[in-house]
């Protein structure tokens, strides 16, 4: 038998490729509990009975409940935020042949169909009602998804700066408002939980990129 089973036969330990299967997995049960049953409600020994495995593997590998909340939070942000940053990285090196207006139009629409989605407005949700509690975590979303989206916005406005197509003196604080346009109103809805109605979604995006551009075109 190979190696790795003559280990697992004899009781020993279980191989990495088998632990890190094994943590995946319990922190996979671990996100759908605290998003179903919020942090108060989810137990240690309930992620534990859910997985499958024994309480010491749980206490193991996390110290206690916030320890793991903090761990799931941590591959949620990765997971669920870091799309609204890329998408717009994506576009920083793509630039020669659109203008502004086909970019931010473009741009916009990757950007809200990243941010919208049940999960992302149900991890929102939990990082809200715990920031208090997990402060570095409310931080953590905060840079690696908004702050990550505005640097890359405002990459692209300097670039459209130089080439005389738009007059922007700010470009970070510039991208930070071309965000809150086209996000404010579906990220607020989604967060209540408000189901949004496609045509209107896109008419508010369209209207905010067309606000913003008007404020920023070279006269």
């Amino acid at each position: 038998a190979p190696p790795a089973l003559q280990q697992r036969r004899s009781g020993g330990r279980p191989t990495r490729e088998e632990a890190a299967r094994r943590d995946a997995r319990l922190l996979d049960i671990a996100t759908t509990l605290f998003m179903e049953r919020g942090f108060d409600g989810t137990s240690m020994d309930a992620v534990a009975e859910a997985a499958g495995v024994s309480k010491p593997t749980v206490y193991n590998r996390y110290q206690d409940k916030r320890d793991l909340f903090a761990a799931v939070l941590r591959s949620r942000i990765k997971h669920w935020l870091a799309p609204l940053s890329a998408a717009a990285e994506s576009h920083v090196g793509a630039t020669g042949v659109l203008s502004i207006d086909e970019t931010l139009h473009l741009l916009s629409r990757e950007i809200l169909t990243h941010s919208i989605t049940p999960d992302t407005a149900m991890l929102q949700r939990v990082v809200a009602a715990q920031a208090v509690h997990f402060p570095e975590l409310a931080k953590l979303a905060h840079e690696e998804g908004w702050l990550r989206a505005v640097r890359a916005v405002a990459a692209l406005l300097h670039y459209f700066a130089k080439k005389g197509q738009i007059n922007v003196d700010n470009p970070e604080v510039a991208a930070d408002l071309f965000l809150n346009l086209v996000l404010g109103h579906s990220r607020r809805l989604a967060l209540f939980g408000i189901t949004v109605d496609p045509a209107i979604e896109e008419l508010h995006r369209r209207k905010a990129v067309e606000l913003f551009l008007n404020g920023i075109r070279t006269r």
